[in-house]
């Protein structure tokens, strides 16, 4: 078959995929980017033996096991503590000073994974004086890995370098204040957890639920077409306090010059109009 042909079957392959297990499970993942959703399609039909997409959802589609496969599989939950020190050095410069004028302080994390960069904020948060007064919504797509956020465990072996990156980012204490050590793994501290919700939400499908002064979407953006990312910034913008905070990932830009200012380019940190 000529190769084009076949690229051309496999894209109706995939949006038949996705729109069938919109409609039977409501993972909604239709305008997520066609390169990446086509390649981790592929990584879990290649462990159930599957020779083609087609194959691969006739299995999905009576087999919900697979369809918790292949959702932890599409879900992004690569992530660090105090990932990118430049940026949360930047919240303690450029933030921090705008949120002590505020009696309570509301911040929605989206794309949270298991919540290393939700605890890092509590932390900062903390020393700076502010984490009593403040609410942090933490979500995710992925109930699976919202669980393991939930319970504050790391393991051990990313300590040294999670304390590296504590220090870069301006860190006012010894890092190992904020845990113990369990094994082979390290247990934060529970007050990290006293002010922050961990709950399921999809970017893709789901509303506002609250006025917020920051929200923080770091790598996600990346991996949802241009249709889904209007959504998700216009999601976000309506979600926004007057003179609220957006921050993004590395690699990531705001599309809308006309409703955001930049407040911090370089580390990818905006502010509504």
């Amino acid at each position: 078959m000529d190769i084009s042909v076949k690229d051309q079957i496999e894209k109706i392959e995939v949006e038949l995929f996705l729109e069938a297990i919109f409609r039977q499970y409501g993972f909604d993942y239709r305008n997520y980017a066609y390169e990446s959703i086509r390649r981790r399609i592929w990584h879990s039909a290649r462990e159930t033996k599957a020779t083609t997409i087609s194959e691969y959802q006739g299995q999905v589609l009576y087999k919900p096991e697979l369809m918790k496969i292949l959702a932890n599989n599409i879900s992004i939950t690569v992530t660090e503590m105090f990932r990118d020190p430049s940026f949360f050095e930047s919240i303690r410069l450029n933030i921090v000073p705008r949120l002590k004028t505020q009696p309570i302080v509301r911040i929605w994390i989206t794309g949270c994974s298991s919540g290393e960069e939700v605890y890092s904020l509590a932390i900062l948060l903390h020393e700076e004086g502010l984490y009593e007064r403040s609410r942090i919504y933490a979500t995710d797509i992925n109930e699976a890995v919202l669980q393991r956020a939930k319970k504050g465990t790391i393991s051990i072996l990313h300590m040294q370098q999670y304390t590296k990156n504590y220090l870069q980012a301006g860190g006012q204490r010894e890092f190992s204040k904020y845990y113990k050590v369990d094994g082979e793994h390290v247990i934060l501290e529970p007050f990290l957890k006293e002010n922050i919700t961990f709950a399921q939400h999809n970017l893709a499908t789901d509303q506002s639920f609250n006025e917020f002064h920051v929200i923080i979407c770091r790598n996600v953006l990346i991996y949802f077409n241009q249709h889904l990312k209007n959504r998700v910034f216009q999601l976000f913008y309506e979600s926004l306090s007057e003179g609220g905070i957006l921050g993004l990932g590395s690699q990531e830009t705001i599309i809308s010059s006309k409703v955001f200012s930049d407040l911090d380019y370089s580390n990818k940190i905006y502010i509504k109009d």
